[in-house]
């Protein structure tokens, strides 16, 4: 396990601009960066062929590249309708399978929202679904692989602090994707405000310690992007170039730098994921 943080890309930025599907191309575009962490996008369905896959994961792999798979978007464990929540398992399983392929383990997933139900009644749901999908997973020979619900910026979607470490306490396994974004649009900027961000970051990071106490506290995933919010929470990712909404990096990449957390951090930046991943990256090395 790596002992500082991985930075990487949540899929390809615009710089990028090969037409044809080139796991070398990919993996030198990345590591032309400095970056070491790819995340494969596939929010709007499984499709990636495990024969691609494979060749994909070679490619990074040489270059020390960690890769991860994001599941796809219409995951709802919180459902009020059960089929919905037996096909979001389904989905972990194909996003599980392709993780593998491309010789990684970790799958990020949205939880799904609150809809016509109380916040407490959806996340009761999603536990329940969490447990299915866990024992799924070991039943389909994927119990290597690490589940990581993401927190989410819009405030009618489940997916607070609390409720994906909640997630998390179903099993020992399943690790938190902290998106700062995320947290950021969904408080409507109030948390991790410029003037408040260092001990934001801080004590984020003391409940990470507390609520897991284990290495998922270090070893956890994130993704960072400055976002732009209304009242209703996220709107839009925005490039570390927009300056007019937040969060800022830098006193979280030194509090990681303080506290020898080395979490993977994949940005994902509208458009400029891998030029902006870059600069995270010089900045945790200049700390």
């Amino acid at each position: 396990m790596n002992d500082t943080p991985r930075f990487g890309t949540a899929g390809l930025a615009d710089s990028y601009t090969v037409k044809k599907f080139d796991p070398a191309a990919i993996a030198a575009y990345t590591a032309g960066f400095g970056l070491t962490a790819f995340e494969y996008q596939c929010g709007r369905g499984v499709r990636l062929a495990h024969d691609k896959a494979a060749a994909l994961g070679a490619a990074c792999a040489e270059r020390g590249i960690a890769l991860s798979v994001h599941a796809p978007y219409y995951i709802s464990m919180s459902s009020l309708e059960e089929d919905k929540r037996l096909h979001s398992i389904d989905y972990l399983l194909q996003s599980c399978a392709l993780v593998k392929a491309l010789g990684g383990r970790r799958v990020i997933f949205h939880s799904g929202s609150c809809g016509k139900q109380s916040r407490e009644e959806a996340l009761e749901k999603a536990l329940d679904t969490m447990a299915r999908a866990v024992k799924a997973c070991d039943e389909a020979g994927f119990e290597d692989c690490i589940l990581c619900p993401e927190t989410m910026g819009k405030v009618n979607q489940l997916g607070t602090l609390d409720e994906v470490l909640a997630l998390c306490e179903v099993d020992p396994r399943i690790t938190p994707c902290i998106d700062f974004g995320h947290l950021y649009a969904r408080s409507c900027g109030v948390q991790f405000a410029d003037a408040t961000a260092a001990a934001d970051y801080a004590a984020l990071l003391d409940t990470l310690a507390a609520r897991l106490g284990d290495d998922r506290a270090v070893h956890f995933h994130a993704h960072f992007s400055r976002i732009a919010y209304t009242k209703g929470g996220e709107k839009c990712h925005l490039t570390f170039a927009d300056t007019a909404f937040g969060p800022p990096h830098a006193p979280l990449l030194a509090l990681l730098r303080e506290r020898h957390l080395a979490p993977t951090i994949i940005c994902e930046s509208a458009g400029t994921q891998a030029e902006d991943a870059a600069a995270l990256a010089q900045g945790y090395a200049a700390l």
